[in-house]
């Protein structure tokens, strides 16, 4: 079950979420609007939903967060930007600090 908003994730829908592999939830972060679209199975799942709803693509970035040990990674296909972003991971400081900070706001109950 895919859940796009921009208010953090309830634990109801957090556990809608983590059906699809249980310990990890994978997300899609506009880090400009501030929208998460999580529990994908691929991230390009959710990054189109995002684009349909008029995020811009260089805004879009993709991860997930593991339910046991809480860890945020930044590591997905759409990631790769060529000339910007040549890796899965979110290789720019800042985009990877907004891009957690976002992760850890909307999935605020598993920190809490």
């Amino acid at each position: 079950m895919i859940i796009t908003k921009k208010e953090p994730y309830s634990n109801e829908e957090i556990s809608k979420l983590k059906e699809l592999f249980e310990v990890y939830i994978k997300t899609v972060i506009d880090i400009d609007k501030k929208i998460c679209s999580a529990g994908c199975d691929r991230h390009f799942e959710s990054e189109k939903i995002l684009l349909d709803q008029g995020s811009n693509q260089k805004d879009l970035w993709g991860g997930g967060v593991d339910l046991e040990t809480k860890a945020i990674d930044c590591n997905s296909v759409i990631n790769i930007r060529p000339g910007t972003n040549t890796s899965n991971e979110i290789q720019d400081k800042e985009t990877r600090e907004k891009f957690e900070k976002l992760t850890k706001y909307f999935f605020k109950k598993l920190y809490e």
